[in-house]
Parts: C-alpha cells; sequence; structure tokens
C-alpha cells in the first residue's frame, strides 16, 4: 500500500477510537497490521483498539505472538492489563517483574522503558514505572496482600506524584494512617507552579492532625489567582502581580526588598499616592491562591472538614449545592449522605437513593444511599441488608463496611456487628473507626480488657479522636479510676473540632460530670451537668444526677427542685423518686434541727446518709 493510503488508514484507526467506535477501529487496525507485515506500531494499536473493546483474551493473544512484551514496556503493561481484567493475578505478577519482586529500585533497572520517556518534563505524562508499581500494588491489593500493595502505591507516588490513582489507592483506600499520610504528601517532589496538586493532596487526607493547617490549605485552594482578582490600583497591581505562586521565588523576593527598605507606613496610614490623590486607605490584596473555589474535589475537602468539625447542616448546604450542578459527582455523595443521615433528612434520602439505585444500580454509593435511608428510619434489618449489597459490589467502600456493623450494633447483633468491624480493619488499616466499634462492642458485652486495647489502639492511630479518648475516660471510671476518667474526658473536650462541644458530645459532659462528682469536685460536675443541659435541655438522667450532686453537697431544697424536675420528664425513674424521698425527709429533719437550735429555719446542714454513696451510670 502507497504511503499517503496507509496514511489515509491508519488516520482513520485512530478517529475511530476517538469516536469510541472501537469495533471499527479494531476492524481497520488488523487490515493496518497485515498491510505493514505486523509493524509493531500497528500491532500495538490493534491491541489498544481490542482493549477498548473488551476483548481482552484477544488482546493479550495477539501480543503475546509478538516478541516485544521483552523489549518494550509498553507491550508488557497492556498485557499484564489484560491480564488483571482477566483476574490472572499471578500471570500478571510474573509479566511485571516476577512474582516476589519486593524493590521497586531493581525492577526499575530490568523494565525496557520507550525512548524519550525520562526527557519528558513532569506532569506532561505519567511515568511508564509509576503506572508498573500502580499496576503490583493492585494486584498485591485483590490477593489481600496489603503491606506488599502499599509498598508498590508509594513506588509508584513516589516515581510519579501526579500519579492521582496510586494516591486514590492509598489514601482514599485507608490504607495509612493520618500522620503517614502526611509525611508521604510533604515528601512528594512536585513542581512549585503546580503546587495545587499538593495542596489538594493535603485537603483530601485525614483532617484529624490538620486541624490547625486544614483551613490555610481549603483558602490557598480556594482563593483566587492573580488573573482572577478584580481590577486594583496601579500600585496594588504591580504588588499583585510580582506573586505569581503562593510562596514562590517572586514572593520571596518580595519579601526581602520589605526588610531592607525598613518599616513600612501602618495600614491605618495613607500611602503617599493616596495623600496627593486625597483619597482614603485602600483595602490590602487578597493573597494569590489556586482559583479552584467552584471546582468539585475541593467543595468535597470543604464539605468533610465541616462533616469532621460536627457541622452538618453546613456541609449538607454545601454538597447539595454542588450536587444541583452535577447530581453524578462521586465524590460529594458520601459525605452528603452522611451528614444528611445525621439531621434526619429521611425525605432527601429516599429520593436520592431511589435515582441512583434507578440510574446506577451497580456502584455501591446506590444502595449505600438505601441502607442510609433505612438506617434513618431504624429499619436496621433492612438498612444492614443494603448495606451488605454495597460492600459485596465494591468492598473497597469503606463508609458501608463501617454502616454494616452499626446497622447489626443498633440491633444489639455484636457477633454480626464484630465480624463487619473486623474486616473493615483489615481491608482498611489506616481507618481507626472499626476499632472504635469494635471496643464499643467488647464494652457492651462486659469485655473490658478487650475494650481497652482495641481503644487504645484507635488512639494510637488518630490521637486527636476525641470519642477514643471519651471511652477510654468510660472504661477508667468503670476500673474507679476517677483521676485518669477525668484526665481522658477532659482531653475529648480540649480535642472536640471547633474547639466547642455540640450537643453530640452532650454525653462527654455528662460522663466528665459524674467523675468530679466522685472526686468531690461539686461545683465542677455541675458546671459540666448545666453545660450538658444547655446542649440538651430537657434531660432526665441529667436532672437527676444535678440534684444528686446538690444532695450530697447538703443543699436539699436544690437536690429536691432537680429531683422534681426529673420525675416530672421520666415518672417510672425508680432511684429519683428514692433519692427524693431520701432527700425530703433529712430537709425536714434538718428543719426541725434548725428550730430546736435557735427557733428559726436555716439551711439545711444534717450529715449525709451513708446509704447515699451509690452513684448512677
Amino acid at each position: 500500500m502507497e504511503g499517503g493510503a496507509a496514511q489515509s488508514l491508519r488516520s482513520l484507526v485512530h478517529d475511530c477510537l476517538a469516536k469510541h467506535m472501537y469495533d471499527a477501529a479494531a476492524f481497520y487496525a488488523d487490515k493496518m497490521v497485515s498491510l505493514s507485515g505486523y509493524s509493531p506500531a500497528e500491532v500495538y494499536t490493534l491491541a489498544q483498539a481490542f482493549y477498548c473493546a473488551r476483548q481482552f483474551r484477544r488482546c493479550l493473544q495477539l501480543l503475546r505472538g509478538t516478541e516485544l512484551i521483552e523489549k518494550d514496556v509498553r507491550f508488557r503493561f497492556l498485557a499484564a492489563r489484560c491480564l488483571v481484567e482477566c483476574k490472572e493475578w499471578e500471570e500478571c505478577l510474573a509479566v511485571l517483574g516476577g512474582l516476589d519482586a519486593e524493590d521497586p529500585a531493581a525492577l526499575a533497572a530490568t523494565l525496557p522503558m520507550p525512548r524519550g520517556s525520562d526527557a519528558r518534563a513532569p506532569g506532561t505524562a505519567i511515568n511508564y514505572f509509576s503506572a508498573v508499581c500502580l499496576l503490583r500494588g493492585r494486584v498485591h491489593d485483590a490477593q489481600d496482600n496489603f503491606p506488599r500493595a502499599i509498598t508498590w502505591y508509594r513506588a509508584a507516588l513516589r516515581a510519579d506524584p501526579f500519579n492521582v490513582e496510586a494516591f486514590q489507592a492509598l489514601v482514599g483506600g485507608h490504607k495509612l494512617s493520618n500522620a503517614e499520610e502526611l509525611e508521604l504528601v510533604r515528601s512528594l517532589d512536585i513542581p512549585q507552579q503546580q503546587g495545587w496538586l499538593r495542596d489538594l493532596y493535603l485537603a483530601r487526607c485525614k483532617k484529624y492532625e490538620q486541624t490547625h493547617s486544614i483551613e490555610g490549605t481549603l483558602a490557598a485552594l480556594e482563593g483566587e489567582t492573580p488573573a482572577q482578582q478584580p481590577q486594583r490600583q496601579p500600585h496594588q497591581q504591580a504588588a499583585a502581580t510580582a506573586v505569581q505562586t503562593p510562596g514562590g521565588a517572586a514572593y520571596q523576593q518580595q519579601q526581602a526588598q520589605q526588610a531592607q527598605q525598613g518599616p513600612q507606613p501602618m495600614a491605618l496610614s495613607p500611602l503617599p499616592e493616596e495623600r496627593a490623590a486625597g483619597g482614603g486607605e485602600q483595602p490590602p490584596a487578597a493573597a494569590p491562591g489556586w482559583g479552584l473555589h467552584d471546582n468539585l474535589d475541593v467543595l468535597a475537602c470543604r464539605a468533610e472538614w465541616l462533616y469532621h468539625r460536627g457541622a452538618y447542616a453546613e456541609c449538607y448546604a454545601l454538597t447539595s449545592a454542588a450536587l444541583e450542578r452535577d447530581p453524578y459527582a462521586t465524590e460529594c455523595l458520601p459525605v452528603h449522605l452522611a451528614s444528611a443521615l445525621e439531621l434526619k433528612k429521611k425525605t432527601e434520602l429516599f429520593a436520592r437513593g431511589h435515582k441512583l439505585v434507578e440510574e446506577h444500580p451497580d456502584r455501591a454509593v446506590s444502595w449505600f444511599a438505601v441502607g442510609c435511608y433505612y438506617m434513618c428510619s431504624q429499619q436496621y434489618e433492612q438498612a444492614r441488608r443494603y448495606f451488605g449489597k454495597a460492600t459485596a459490589l465494591d468492598r473497597g467502600f469503606a463508609p458501608a463496611w463501617v454502616a454494616f456493623g452499626h446497622a447489626f450494633a443498633a440491633q444489639d447483633e455484636s457477633d454480626q456487628a464484630m465480624a463487619a468491624y473486623r474486616t473493615a480493619n483489615r481491608l482498611f488499616p489506616g481507618l481507626h473507626g472499626p476499632l472504635m466499634g469494635m471496643g464499643m462492642e467488647y464494652q457492651r458485652m462486659n469485655n473490658q480488657g478487650l475494650a481497652e486495647q482495641c481503644f487504645s489502639q484507635a488512639a494510637k492511630l488518630c490521637p486527636s479522636d476525641p470519642l477514643a479518648a471519651n471511652e477510654l475516660g468510660v472504661l477508667a471510671y468503670r476500673s474507679r479510676d476517677y483521676e485518669g476518667a477525668a484526665r481522658w474526658l477532659r482531653q475529648a473536650l480540649e480535642q472536640l473540632p471547633g474547639g466547642r462541644p455540640t450537643a453530640g458530645w452532650e454525653p462527654t459532659l455528662v460522663n466528665l460530670g459524674h467523675t468530679l462528682r466522685k472526686l468531690r469536685q461539686w461545683d465542677a460536675a455541675i458546671d459540666c451537668y448545666r453545660q450538658a443541659l444547655g446542649l440538651k435541655p430537657g434531660q432526665p438522667g441529667t436532672y437527676s444526677a444535678l440534684g444528686y450532686t446538690f444532695h450530697l453537697m447538703g443543699d436539699f431544697n436544690a437536690a429536691i427542685e432537680h429531683y422534681h424536675k426529673a420525675l416530672g420528664l421520666r415518672p417510672e425513674d425508680v432511684f429519683t423518686a428514692e433519692m427524693l424521698a431520701e432527700a425530703m425527709e433529712e430537709a425536714s429533719v434538718a428543719f426541725e434541727s434548725d428550730l430546736r437550735r435557735d427557733g428559726s429555719p436555716g439551711p439545711g446542714a444534717a450529715p449525709m446518709a451513708s446509704h447515699l454513696g451509690f452513684v448512677p451510670t
């Protein structure tokens, strides 16, 4: 075939691939292979057409029929991709360097890299060695060999920090702890002009160890670039354009010049140009950012941070606006469903789940949405059925596994809940939530030793989680270690996201109140109970505990008042009724004693009965 005709046919093949007409592309590419005498370039094009048409066995047969697999990493990689689709894990590893290869550096020396692959600038193409490491990691992941999978995922990301699939496998798959995630991201060699990628990676990591820095990271991502900022005065425009990227060389040079010039005019004093023009002060120029304020990935990171802080209403409003723009934004759906569940929005969960199942029945998040609806409706048997279906569709979907365990735990089915939590802990070693669930189940079974072990491991994995500190405080209280319980519970309150307790953390304040009462710190205990009532008014247990504390102090009138409030809310409370009778009797004895002493009533100060040492939990 003449050169012009061959080029025309080659263009037709690539056009069919671009138009996703894969069968037509394979038809014409097959003719090009025959006409070119099995040219490597045409064989590779035909193999790509077979792969895109999901003819994996045929693609593999074509590649095996040539000797190019051993000579070119591109052919080797495509053959390995076909083997992954066919679930032939061991043969895939053999193609990619051997079953027992453990050293990424040694593997890099043996791969036949294509010409010119090392000359490409970072960020213009994904490194083939990084792609090979990613594929090896996925194979080990499928074989449940998680330590090796993590090793190869790390190697893939270090070889090419733009390999976002490797990052997603590590961070989205919860393979690393929060500290390990941050250490890995900060070690990546990302070019300064692509610094948005580092910030986005940091924002997508877990938020536990970033409470003081996450706002700055999100602000940098959401901030406007100099080109997006509004028109400024000439002297402001010159200052703004001098800064190309956050922390860039131009910015550092500008800071050095200002340091040499000495102190600058104060913000309240107009600059010389402004004095001459008679104008007032000008607002300072906003710090330059990356201009990703409307990007869905950044919005999802912001929503996750709001959810972590307990701002469920704000999180729901943000994700609702994002899903209105793109109803199929999978990065926003899990946190949107979780916030809707916290806010008890059954209608939204029903509508969202119905639509997702109708349009995407093959996705785990669709059935997770249905499970959230039944969880919100307290139909736990139905909820666990759909959570189980979500885990069967995608075993790497962590929210479904944790919710699966919660649905069993809600019906006191501890064995099934423990099985779900153990599986989640095995699949997601960097996630401390399954350990917390296991600890709570052990605590329910009154196995304090194993419960403490699980909570301690969770606290080690995530030292800043207030829930782990709360549960360790409860265990210390039950072990009569009241000093230790007070330390853990105070630590839990100090670690709350946002710095202030919300209604969800009312039990922690009540627990601390019980502990301080045991330590005979009456005023501090009363303050905790009152804070708890401020967060959740009308709680009969808190009123009863508050009355009991006043009772122990000898303030019978305040004790009787709070006992009455507790019984008004929960009349069947036997303990409060007995304590009310005791308080009224002791108040009467104290009143008579005062009358006999000086003939006038006074505050009750009779000694407390010995049987009042019982403390309700």
